[in-house]
This record gives structure tokens, C-alpha cells and sequence, in this order.
């Protein structure tokens, strides 16, 4: 073959079938055996120990320390017995990645010999060196304390003989170093007031949380196609690659039948996730070609988020079995649709009530339109800082490009709940009456119906969507830590249910019946928020347009939403409520802004490399062939003759010259712009330089190689092309 890309064409097609082997017939049999789960424990630990982590659990209790060193010895004896010989506390750094220290359960025991030893104080908390982590600057480099600390509320799993045990992340001075702190103290503000509300329509509720059920969209392509672009292994993206004659235009990949090679990773993917408890039960083809999607049953959001972290890994792991990899970028392909992680948030009690499903009777209907509302107030409130928690330099690729929510962030509630919203609005307000005995106290909201999903469609377009018993948070990123957006989410909700029931007391204070507090309050909140609200196509212009008239915002790239963290407004919010304080916030901001900065100069950078080393050569030595062949025609014919049968060398040849020029100078131009923007030391300008070098030059560049992979000679164009990455073999 005449180049890497030939043979590693030749090893995709020479492929066999991994044949996958099941443990058993029934998931039943094996799901959750790698995890220290409620059976688990039952069996393991002492009644009194298992009924303080089922306390901590439910109640987030502490537990005291002479119980973790039973719960540390069963965890041992249970680990021992799977074949594990290490541990680790497996926490979520602010790389948006999982992170984790390993140390074996052996100590010296003296005479050469040793034993096996887990104790409490080993289980609750570690102090790994964190001085490499990003912190933003909330601590130095030659500062590497940094302490994980065990989260009982998340089931410890096993992984290739080692056990692993979730953790949150905190610095020396008690700032939280990771996403997993922050999500959890949301949860548990949450949590406080929405019990304190909830208690308006039912008296027995003792816990709100929050559930999460995410879909994972995903790409795949076989590894030694995967290797032999540079760009695919070092940005997750090609940053060249002409367009496909074929590719998702047909729609006939979507929810088509899965090839055999994707197939067998999926179901090894599965087994491997039921062991370790993630609930996988959906699989299917997407949109594009080799694009897929996975999605698990709902689940408590923290747990949801530790195993979407957890699926990410198995992924990778898994398609390296198979001769495949993973592509989570939200855009790895020009041209074709991108992979999201649709964030399905909703709110449920611990007497099983989703407080987004509309109920039977007029009570529950009134209590669904009551959050309902407030969610709808806390989103077009907090709009900026929503756009903020899904902003990143992949996602700016996918945001609005006709395949994904746009930039502007809106709520679709769907007709039938529009028309609810719309009738409460026309009612008359109970506080602006003269005489209330006058007046049926009892609230007639509209009936909603119990099938909400066969009386409004879906809007696909949306960015936050109702979807019948939760709301669909469309725009989040393939590569995302969902445990941002979540506690954002959370934090909003927190903070509106705690205006709201100062609102409502208010009103009770001044004489109103609480049903009547109530519906004055939530139908302000419907009037105020209507601008956060839109029932058409998102993708339109015209909504563009109409959005700035509403006053939303429309941040068009990470760079300028990112500012989103750090607003006075954002600070006080979170220290209201004790999720975050400033320096944690612009810890954040700093690392996010800071990485999208890197990510578009190691971008840059192997576009730069591509071009020069790898484009250019090729090009040339086929340029110079259409010389040598022109030179051969003018050597054996007639001057006539050579004018008229050459022409279309010499077109070529003028046409590469072109090209190699362009993409000679625009990358020279972008090496100097690059020089400029790394002087800049605010990040925010840096940030906005960078931005600006992706948008003048990566567009123009890559239109001039994606034109030679057409005019060159296919036998020594060096790198994959789209054909030949998105049809699996």
C-alpha cells in the first residue's frame, strides 16, 4: 500500500467480530456485582453499622468513626473475595475527568510477611497530592495538600481488582476542588426548601431530590483509522476532511440497524455497566453515520452523575477491545450533526411523587403548576448563568448549528401547558379583591391532562424542554461533566422555592388563604417569566431577532458566557446558599476559560502541523507529477495540440498552486496572531484572541486543504477522509 492511511484501511477491513460473552441469561444475575450496594451491605455489615449508612444516606447524618472501621473491614472482606488487591478514593477533579490514587490493601506485618489492611480512617479520607490538579488559584503549586473525603451516598464498585470508593475533593483551606462538592451541597439547599414547600400541599414529605436520567451520544471509528489522524488523537476532532458523498442526508442511519461491530461493543459496554450498576437500557443508532446514543433509567442525580463519569470510562475501555474508539467531542465531523448529553432534571419526593407529573385531582394539579412555574421563573432569572454551565469550546461547534438547541437559552412548555399558563394569567388575583368571602377560595386551575406526551409534541429545537414528567436540558455537551449544569439547576431552584415561600407567607401574613397566597404569587411569576418562554423553532432567524427584543442574551461562544460564573449576581446566589463561594467561582471560571484557551491552541497547533508537514508535501509531490506530465505532453505534441489536450493539467496545477499558498500564508498568519495572544495575560482577553484566531483563520485553512483532498491523487492523500471514518467496516 502507498501510505499509513492504505494499511490502516487494510487492518479496518481485516477485522473480526469479537464474540461477547454473557455471564448469564439475566441481567438480573449480575447487575450491581461489582458494587457495594444495599444487598451487599446488608450482608457484610452489622445491623447497627448498616443502619448508620442507610441514615447518612437518606438523611445525610455523619457517621462516626469507630462504625467506618466496621464498614472498611467489610468493604475489604468483600473486595478480598472478588479478587481485589487495591483502592482507591475516585473523585472528580476540575478536569472534568475522574481521577484516582491507587494503594494496596498490604502492610508489613513484620518477619517479611504481611497482611491485609483497610481501616476507617483509610476509607473516609486521603490526602493524595493534589499540587498538578487546576484550582484557579485557590491554592499554589508547592501547596499539595488536598483532602477526599468518602460520599456514602454513592455505592463503592470494583474495577480491574481495584476497589473504588467515591470522594469529594477539598483544599487545605476547605474549598472544594471538584464538581461532586458543589453538586451535593445543591442538592441538599434544594432539598431544604422544596420539603418546606411541598408541605403547602402535603404534610408527610420529608426529602426532594433531585433525579437525573442523561443520553449519551457518542461516534465511533475503528482505532487504526483513528490513529492514523493526528487530529482525532490529539484534539478528538479532525480539523480537516472534505464532506462525503454520502453521509447522514438520507436519514438512514437513524434508528437503522445496528452494524455487527457496533453491536458487539454495545453489548459488552452493557454488561459491563449492569455489573457496575448503571442502569443502561436503552441503545440505538443516531443521526450520523457511526453515531450512536445510550441512555440509562432515571436515577438520584448524584449517583446519575458518578455513572455517567464512570460509562465514559468504560467506553473507552471497552472499543479499545473491540478495535474501535470513542469519540465523545460534541463536533468531530464538519458538516454532519454533533453529540449532545441531554439532561432529563426533574424533582421527586421520598413518598414517590415526581413533582413534574400533572396529577388526577385538582390538588396535585395545583401542586405541579406551582413548581412548574417556579422552574420557569428560576430559568429566565438565571438565564446567562444556565448558557454559562453548558459553555465550552466543543459545544460552541454544536450550539445552534441546526442539529442542537442554539446559544439563546428558552423553555418550551408545549401547547396544552401554555394554554394552562395562559387561563391562570386571565384569572383575577385574590389579594386585589375588596371582599374575598365572596370569592370560591378553592383554585380552579384547568385540568391538565394525565397523557401529557399525546397532547403536546416535542420541540427538539429547545434548549430546556418539557417532556411531560421533566424538563429536557437539551444543550449540554457529549464530553460534559453533568454535575455543572445539575448544580446550576439546583441552585436556581433553591434559590426561587426560597423566594417563593417568602412570597407566599407574605401574603398568608397579610390575611390570604394559602391557596389563594399561592395562585396570586405563581401567576406573577408566569407574567414575569413569559419572555423566558417560546413555542416555535429555535433555529430561525426570526427567533434570533425576537429573542433580543425579549432581552435574552445570546452568547455566541464559551469565551463570553463563561463571564456567566462570575457575576455579582451568580456570586451571591451561590454563598446564599452555600453551594459555592466567590473564590470557588472564579476558580471555575479561571479553569474553564483557561482551557478553552489551550484547547484552541492545541487545535491550532495541529492544524498548523497538518498543513505544513503533512498537506503541503502531498500536494507538492502531486503538483510536481501534473508538471512532469505536462512537460511529457509538450515533448511528443504539437504546439496546438499540447494547448488544447493540457489544459486541464495546467488548470490543476494552477489551482494546487493557489491552495498551497493560501494555506502557506493564512498559517503563517496564524502562528503570528498566536504569538500576540499568548502575551496577553488577562484570560479574558486571551480568551477573545484565541476566539477570534479559530474564527479568521481555522475556516479558511481547512477550506483550502478540504480542496486539495479533491484535486490530489487519492493513492497518496495521507490522512483518512470522511468516507472512510464514518462507515464502520
Amino acid at each position: 500500500m502507498a501510505n499509513f492511511r492504505f494499511t490502516a484501511l487494510e487492518k479496518t477491513l481485516s477485522r473480526p467480530i469479537p464474540k461477547v460473552k454473557y455471564p448469564s441469561n439475566r441481567v438480573s444475575d449480575y447487575y450491581g456485582s461489582m458494587t457495594f450496594n444495599h444487598k451487599v451491605m446488608r450482608e457484610y455489615l452489622t445491623e447497627e453499622a448498616f443502619n448508620v449508612v442507610e441514615k447518612a444516606i437518606d438523611k445525610g447524618e455523619r457517621i462516626e468513626r469507630k462504625i467506618t472501621d466496621q464498614i472498611a473491614s467489610a468493604m475489604k472482606a468483600w473486595a478480598i473475595g472478588k479478587g481485589v488487591t487495591h483502592y482507591t478514593h475516585w473523585f472528580h477533579p476540575l478536569t472534568g475527568a475522574t481521577a484516582e490514587k491507587h494503594d494496596a490493601f498490604m502492610n508489613p506485618s513484620g518477619e517479611g510477611r504481611v497482611i491485609e489492611e483497610f481501616q476507617g480512617d483509610a476509607l473516609i479520607q486521603q490526602e493524595p497530592d493534589a499540587s498538578s490538579f487546576p484550582s484557579g488559584g485557590i491554592r499554589n503549586t508547592f501547596e499539595a495538600r488536598g483532602y477526599t473525603a468518602w460520599d456514602p451516598t454513592s455505592p463503592s464498585f470494583i474495577i480491574e481488582h481495584t476497589l473504588c470508593i467515591p470522594t469529594i475533593f477539598i483544599s487545605y483551606t476547605g474549598e472544594s476542588l471538584d464538581y461532586k462538592t458543589p453538586l451535593l451541597r445543591s442538592m441538599s439547599a434544594l432539598d431544604s426548601i422544596a420539603v418546606d414547600v411541598y408541605k403547602y400541599f402535603d404534610r408527610n414529605v420529608t426529602k426532594v431530590y433531585p433525579t437525573l436520567g442523561w443520553e449519551q451520544e457518542y461516534f465511533l471509528v475503528d482505532s487504526a483509522l483513528y490513529t492514523a489522524r493526528p487530529d482525532l488523537v490529539l484534539t478528538g476532532k479532525t480539523v480537516f476532511g472534505h464532506a462525503s458523498a454520502k453521509d447522514q442526508q438520507l436519514s438512514d442511519h437513524y434508528f437503522g440497524t445496528i452494524h455487527d461491530r457496533a453491536r458487539a461493543f454495545m453489548q459488552d459496554l452493557e454488561i459491563e455497566s449492569h455489573k457496575l450498576g448503571i442502569p443502561l437500557k436503552t441503545r440505538h443508532n443516531e443521526v450520523a453515520p457511526s453515531q450512536f446514543e445510550c441512555a440509562p433509567v432515571f436515577e438520584e442525580v448524584n449517583i446519575a452523575v458518578d455513572h455517567n463519569q464512570l460509562l465514559m470510562h468504560l467506553m473507552d475501555k471497552v472499543a479499545r477491545k473491540h478495535d474501535l474508539r470513542v469519540l465523545l467531542h460534541e463536533k468531530p465531523y464538519a458538516g454532519i450533526n454533533g453529540s449532545g448529553k441531554h439532561n432529563n432534571w426533574s424533582l421527586s419526593t421520598n413518598t414517590g411523587v415526581n413533582l413534574l407529573s400533572p396529577g388526577k385531582t385538582h390538588k396535585d394539579n395545583f401542586r405541579f403548576i406551582t413548581f412548574l412555574a417556579n422552574i420557569v421563573k428560576a430559568v429566565h432569572d438565571n438565564e446567562e448563568l444556565i448558557r454559562a454551565s453548558i459553555a465550552s469550546e466543543g459545544n460552541d461547534l454544536r450550539l445552534g448549528a441546526n442539529e442542537a438547541p442554539p446559544a439563546i437559552i428558552s423553555v418550551f412548555v408545549g401547547e396544552q401547558i401554555t394554554n394552562t399558563l395562559n387561563e391562570i394569567v386571565k384569572m383575577p388575583s385574590r389579594h386585589k379583591m375588596k371582599d374575598n368571602s365572596k370569592f370560591d377560595s378553592r383554585i380552579q386551575i384547568p385540568k391538565i391532562p394525565e397523557i401529557l406526551l399525546d397532547n403536546t409534541d416535542r420541540n427538539r429545537t429547545s434548549p430546556f424542554a418539557f417532556t411531560g414528567n421533566k424538563f429536557e436540558f437539551r444543550a449540554v455537551g457529549s464530553t460534559a461533566n453533568t454535575a455543572k449544569p445539575m448544580f446550576v439547576l439546583n441552585t436556581i431552584m433553591a434559590d426561587q422555592l426560597t423566594n417563593f415561600k417568602a412570597d407566599v407567607d407574605k401574603l398568608i401574613g397579610q390575611g390570604l388563604k394559602k391557596e389563594d397566597a399561592i395562585f396570586d404569587i405563581i401567576k406573577g411569576y408566569i407574567i414575569s417569566s413569559t419572555p423566558i418562554r417560546f413555542e416555535g423553532n429555535n433555529y430561525s432567524q426570526e427567533w434570533v431577532e425576537e429573542a433580543a427584543r425579549r432581552g435574552l442574551s445570546n452568547h455566541q461562544s464559551a469565551a463570553e458566557a463563561l463571564r456567566g460564573f462570575i457575576s455579582e449576581k451568580t456570586v451571591a446566589l451561590f454563598e446564599r446558599h452555600h453551594v459555592m463561594n466567590k473564590k470557588e467561582l472564579e476558580a471555575r471560571y479561571e479553569i474553564k476559560i483557561e482551557k478553552y484557551i489551550k484547547k484552541l491552541q492545541i487545535e491550532s497547533r495541529v492544524m498548523g502541523d497538518l498543513a505544513i508537514n503533512h498537506i503541503l508535501p502531498t500536494a507538492i509531490q502531486y503538483q510536481n507529477r501534473l508538471i512532469e506530465n505536462a512537460r511529457g505532453l509538450k515533448e511528443v505534441l504539437d504546439s496546438k495540440s499540447f494547448v488544447k489536450l493540457s489544459k486541464n493539467q495546467l488548470n490543476s496545477i494552477k489551482e494546487i498552486s493557489n491552495h498551497i499558498f493560501n494555506i502557506k500564508q493564512d498559517v503563517e498568519s496564524m502562528v503570528e496572531a498566536r504569538k500576540v495572544a499568548n502575551k496577553i495575560e488577562d484570560f479574558y482577553e486571551k480568551a477573545i484572541a484565541y476566539r477570534d484566531i479559530s474564527r479568521n483563520f481555522f475556516p479558511s485553512i481547512r477550506t483550502h486543504v478540504d480542496k486539495l483532498e479533491l484535486l490530489v491523487d487519492d493513492e497518496i492523500w495521507p490522512l483518512p477522509k470522511y468516507r472512510e471514518l464514518l462507515f464502520i467496516k
